[in-house]
């Protein structure tokens, strides 16, 4: 198992029914009032605009885990994408017209028969937000970000990821510039499937790297 949370080589969709509205009457915190005050500082000294800001709100939520899904599809289908996607996984991501927002590069880990990779950022929450969105809260929490690095089989199993003894788990820790996608194993089964039906299997949890992707019968169909 490759542990080193700083070898950047190889080496749960949600649902939620209407509710009322989630607020808050709790004061602001430091970090609350600092950020409103560098806000208005930049825009103050006219570096960005409140129109700035706005959009690239818009930018970040416009993004879900169906754009990492659609390229791990159409890398199952299609060698020669696959094969560019592993040399280069932001110009793959690029090549499907998904534009990145910052200088941050994208490395695609392949799972195979003999090796399983996990994803974790141990010093803050770095994710492949342009194709995931945004991050799930366990993935930020200090547990996972602590012992996803020193026993993964474990956490791993706690995900209800079982992997065998003769198979290799690899972590990689995200940084502020380097950022990982997992590409999952293809399920039997789905030799039949449209590239549509086979994004729709994969989950954000299994580009993370915590669960396989698993056929489900309705999915596929």
């Amino acid at each position: 198992m490759s542990s080193d949370p700083h070898s950047h080589g190889h080496g749960h969709s949600h649902y939620h029914d209407a509710h009322e509205a989630i607020v808050s009457d709790d004061a602001p915190g430091y970090y609350e009032i600092m950020e409103t005050a560098v806000r208005e500082l930049l825009i103050a000294k006219g570096l960005i605009t409140a129109n700035d800001i706005r959009h690239q709100i818009e930018v970040l939520d416009s993004r879900t885990p169906a754009l990492g899904a659609a390229v791990v599809a159409r890398a199952w289908t299609d060698p020669a994408f696959k094969g560019r996607l592993l040399e280069n996984g932001r110009a793959g991501c690029e090549e499907m017209g998904i534009s990145f927002y910052d200088d941050t590069q994208l490395i695609v880990l392949e799972n195979t028969e003999s090796v399983h990779n996990l994803i974790v950022c141990t010093l803050c929450s770095c994710y492949p937000r342009p194709v995931l969105g945004l991050p799930p809260d366990w993935y930020k929490l200090k547990p996972y970000r602590a012992r996803a690095v020193i026993e993964p089989r474990k956490v791993l199993a706690e995900f209800g990821t079982i992997i065998p003894d003769d198979v290799e788990v690899r972590v990689s820790d995200s940084t502020a510039v380097i950022r990982y996608l997992v590409l999952p194993r293809r399920p039997a089964g789905t030799e039949g499937c449209t590239e549509e039906q086979l994004a729709a299997l994969v989950t954000r949890d299994a580009m993370i790297g915590v669960i396989p992707v698993t056929l489900n019968d309705g999915a596929a169909q």
